[in-house]
């Protein structure tokens, strides 16, 4: 579990081979970009306490513009890591 506050889109995306991430919104606003069968899917998370669960293996990245805090519960071991436009 953590807790992490930025104000700009994350310049990486993340998988977590290890199982399902829960993704929950603290404050502010930001939209979770899923990867899904070569598309992309947005969910935005607007409401303090809203969220989503990101599933195993889906690439996933955080874009907002406004100071965000979000929660994050994820299955850490094996995570992989690749810039956003690669």
């Amino acid at each position: 579990m953590s807790a992490f506050t930025f104000s700009e889109p994350w310049s990486m995306w993340e998988r977590h081979p290890a199982g399902e991430e829960l993704v929950m919104l603290i404050s502010g606003s930001a939209a979770v970009v899923l990867e899904e069968s070569g598309n992309e899917r947005s969910v935005q998370l607007s409401e303090p306490g809203s969220y989503v669960l990101v599933p195993q293996n889906v690439w996933h990245t955080v874009k907002t513009s406004v100071a965000t805090t979000m929660l994050f519960l994820t299955p850490g071991a094996g995570t992989e890591h690749r810039a956003v436009g690669a």
